[in-house]
């Protein structure tokens, strides 16, 4: 059977789909790895060996620019290769949590990509003031956040996006009830019927929240420099990042940056040490104390793995 490349659009569990162009045609491939290899994420440029009409193997996983995953003790989650562009969905209510925030803005400078956060349900006023006083904290640090109300004002969501998609391959993520979904319907009309062709072509059943997938954003014209593509993930509560060492960390932490090299032995972790110019900066109030706990939280969870 002939060799083709394609893009992972979609993953549940070990079964993969492809994008596959052939003979100017795109057709989804249910794809599966030799083995019992899982190193497969969406937005993977792959490498196909076709066994049948709607059906391959995957031979060759091509060099990623970027891959962005999570971890626990045990084992590691792909969540997206490729990209560019990290949006964190945080809202009004209910309540986000920091610790996940924060999770995924180290996850992204670990792995070399921009982050965002989106601020959704900004019409829900009672809770507007609270929100925007904690994401300060992050818009401090040099994260841009962009304020939206998908549903009470979905033109004004779109506007607000889209000139932030056009061109980068991105991923929406957040916690549960965030409005994610909604934001991801108005930035792909079609993403229903998306879900429900990938859903048959994985032949998922109904699990059509439980996978991650890429969809294509819609051009403008041919050379306008608009589409590139947008990665769904399913809400998650949790973001482990075991994989990561303690030099990656101190270094993950955008806000520890200017302080970094100062401390009085060159091999400072950061904890309890003396004369650590890290914890001077939380004791003045330039590092926020609740960022540092997260530092060495992370720090226990790396001396834990595992795998």
């Amino acid at each position: 059977m002939s060799e083709l490349q394609g893009t992972i659009v979609a993953a549940h569990g070990r079964h993969y789909l492809a994008d596959v162009e052939a003979d100017g045609k795109h057709q989804f491939l249910q794809c599966v790895t030799r083995g019992k290899k899982t190193n497969v994420a969406v937005g993977d440029i792959v490498h196909l060996k076709r066994t049948s009409n709607d059906q391959a193997v995957i031979e060759k996983i091509a060099e990623r620019t970027t891959l962005l995953y999570r971890s626990d003790q045990y084992k590691s989650k792909l969540l997206a290769a490729n990209i560019s562009r990290l949006f964190i969905v945080i809202a009004t209510e209910p309540g986000f949590t920091d610790d996940l925030v924060s999770r995924a803005l180290v996850a992204c400078e670990a792995a070399g990509i921009e982050a965002h956060l989106i601020l959704n349900k900004v019409d829900v006023t009672e809770g507007l003031a609270r929100a925007r006083e904690r994401a300060a904290l992050y818009t401090g640090m040099g994260y841009p956040l962009h304020e939206v109300s998908a549903r009470a004002d979905p033109e004004g969501t779109v506007a607000a996006l889209m000139p932030l998609l056009a061109g980068h391959s991105s991923i929406l993520i957040g916690q549960s009830g965030m409005g994610k979904s909604s934001i991801v319907n108005l930035l792909i009309p079609d993403a229903d019927i998306a879900v429900r062709e990938i859903s048959e072509a994985l032949d998922t059943g109904k699990h059509t929240t439980t996978f991650t997938r890429l969809y294509k954003l819609p051009r403008k014209g041919e050379n306008d420099g608009s589409g590139g593509t947008i990665i769904d993930s399913p809400g998650f509560q949790e973001f482990g990042l075991y994989h990561l060492s303690e030099g990656m960390l101190e270094r993950a932490f955008v806000d520890f940056k200017p302080y970094l090299g100062g401390c009085k032995y060159y091999n400072c972790r950061h904890l309890a040490e003396p004369q650590c110019a890290i914890l001077d900066a939380v004791a003045a109030g330039k590092i926020s104390r609740m960022r540092h706990e997260l530092y060495a939280q992370l720090l226990h969870e790396s001396a834990q793995t595992l795998y």
